[in-house]
């Protein structure tokens, strides 16, 4: 049996593909499970920096295996929670907290999960050919992988409520203007922009990167009294270490920083 996500290092950047193109890559339990496996793994090797996350296909992915948990739904409420919405939850909570660069690549078709996924994650970018949609009122139900929650956050209230309450697909320049993705490029472009992108990020310090990252995604739901707390306790993280006495030195002396990621 074919990888459900095949992994491809590109020097200190780890592409993951989600591989079930004659599926539109619809998030299985079994390719969720090996997604977040694979997470795990990389955030522990030192020598991956980045991730890039697409789809392979002319999807990247068209959301959750309809077959699949219809079958855990028709089983009840406790089985449908756990098997299909916590692991769902699970995953897009992952991505949006993950302590590294992560950029989703849509490379075609983000409807429901895969519209989650790309709304969860910290940096996305869209081939000009994607197409997005919020199709999950037309199966009777709401979204399950956070869409409720961060789309009205990302775009507004009355605009979310308008793609959640019709599930009409919208072009990925709408998804621009909503706040979804960072740009839309061709989609010969598409891995090479990311890849560009991972590695702008990447000439700064780990270290750096990691408490701009947490400083956003804790704070971002909180007031700002207890947002500014979160950015304080990430800043007094930065100075005992090397990089920060590191960079300063550097930017005195006139010369490029070399990181130590400690």
């Amino acid at each position: 049996m074919a990888n459900l996500v095949l992994f491809e290092s590109r020097g200190d950047v780890a592409l993951l593909t989600l591989n079930r193109p004659d599926k539109l890559n619809a998030l299985s339990y079994a390719l969720i499970d090996e997604l977040l496996s694979l997470l795990d793994r990389i955030e522990t090797a030192p020598e991956l920096r980045a991730v890039i996350l697409t789809g392979a296909g002319r999807a990247f992915s068209a959301g959750g295996d309809i077959p699949e948990f219809a079958g855990s739904v028709a089983r009840g409420p406790e089985e449908a929670l756990q098997k299909f919405l916590s692991r769902g939850q699970r995953l897009t909570a992952r991505i949006e907290a993950y302590p590294k660069p992560l950029v989703v690549a849509v490379n075609g078709l983000a409807y429901g999960g895969g519209c989650e996924i790309t709304e969860a994650a910290p940096l996305s970018v869209a081939a000009r050919s994607a197409l997005f949609a919020k199709p999950e009122i037309l199966l009777g139900m709401p979204p399950t992988f956070g869409g409720t929650q961060r789309l009205p956050r990302l775009a507004g209230r009355k605009r979310a409520m308008e793609l959640l309450l019709t599930g009409e697909p919208f072009s990925p320049e709408r998804a621009l203007e909503l706040g979804l993705i960072n740009a839309v490029v061709p989609d010969t472009e598409l891995i090479d922009h990311c890849l560009h992108l991972a590695r702008r990020i990447l000439r700064s310090s780990s270290l750096a990167i990691a408490t701009v990252m947490t400083a956003v995604t804790r704070g971002l739901n909180q007031s700002i009294a207890e947002g500014l707390a979160v950015e304080a306790a990430q800043f007094a993280r930065m100075v005992p270490t090397h990089d920060l006495r590191e960079g300063l030195a550097a930017w005195q002396d006139r010369r490029p920083p070399e990181w130590r990621g400690a």
